[in-house]
């Protein structure tokens, strides 16, 4: 494996300490985890913000890797691998500079924590200005690793559609603003609708971010979701792996006026 790159060489060392919260995504048809999101956090469970905002040009590599090492190291160390729940990392592709080499620490730590590749979900925000072909050659080298990959926050940047065209990501997530208050806007049903069907059409999983009420859940089940994340079911706890709340797929609970808070 070639390890010769600049953020290999060069890439400065990402100077705060920080941890992980994780929050699950569910499969609605068993109630079982599908998988656990690893999501930044500070030392004493602060905000992601208060660890992004120390993230700069030069240290961005160094960022992204601790990142993937903290993640597998406190998943591996909660008992993530006794299930058979995936573990979900976000990455940042500006600081892939040459996706097989700088894949190596990554490869280490998951070897370290008896995490195989293939329980390993790689997802990137379409928010970020991305460089396409750069993308694409990661997103291929991941596959051939044995790495699920992800489109993170889908219909909220300008690009998702494009997206598609080029990449062939084995999941996409819906950004929750496509799914918030769906129960009571006809039109986000309409666009949802034709987004799934697509979907769909070209063999991708689907995951609806920020479920938060009864009425948005009855929404999408009715529309075939089965992957769901949100604080319905639960909220991300802080170096923990946690359980959902079944209670809310009670068909007859979700059919309820939805909680106001």
């Amino acid at each position: 494996m070639s390890i010769g790159c600049a953020g290999c060489r060069d890439g400065t060392v990402f100077p705060h300490a920080f941890s992980m919260a994780f929050q699950p995504i569910v499969d609605i048809t068993t109630g079982k985890t599908f998988a656990q999101e690893a999501l930044v956090r500070g030392l004493s469970g602060q905000s992601a913000s208060s660890v992004l905002s120390q993230v700069t040009d030069e240290n961005r590599y160094g960022f992204d890797q601790a990142c993937r090492t903290i993640a597998i190291e406190k998943a591996s160390d909660l008992g993530l691998m006794v299930g058979d729940s995936f573990l979900s990392i976000n990455f940042m592709p500006n600081a892939v500079y040459e996706p097989r080499a700088c894949i190596r620490q990554t490869m280490v730590a998951a070897v370290r924590a008896g995490v195989p590749p293939e329980r390993l979900i790689f997802e990137f925000t379409e928010q970020e200005k991305i460089d396409v072909p750069h993308l694409q050659r990661i997103m291929c080298s991941y596959r051939e690793f044995g790495f699920k990959t992800a489109i993170d926050d889908f219909g909220a940047g300008h690009s998702g559609l494009a997206l598609l065209t080029k990449l062939q990501p084995d999941i996409v997530k819906i950004d929750m603003e496509l799914v918030r208050n769906i129960d009571t806007e006809p039109v986000k049903r309409m666009v949802l609708g034709h987004v799934v069907n697509l979907l769909n059409e070209l063999g991708i999983q689907i995951v609806y971010e920020g479920i938060e009420t009864q009425a948005e859940l009855a929404v999408i089940r009715d529309m075939g979701a089965k992957l769901v994340q949100g604080y319905l079911l639960a909220r991300p706890a802080f170096e923990a792996l946690v359980e959902p709340d079944t209670r809310v797929f009670d068909r007859r609970r979700s059919r309820a006026v939805p909680d106001p808070s």
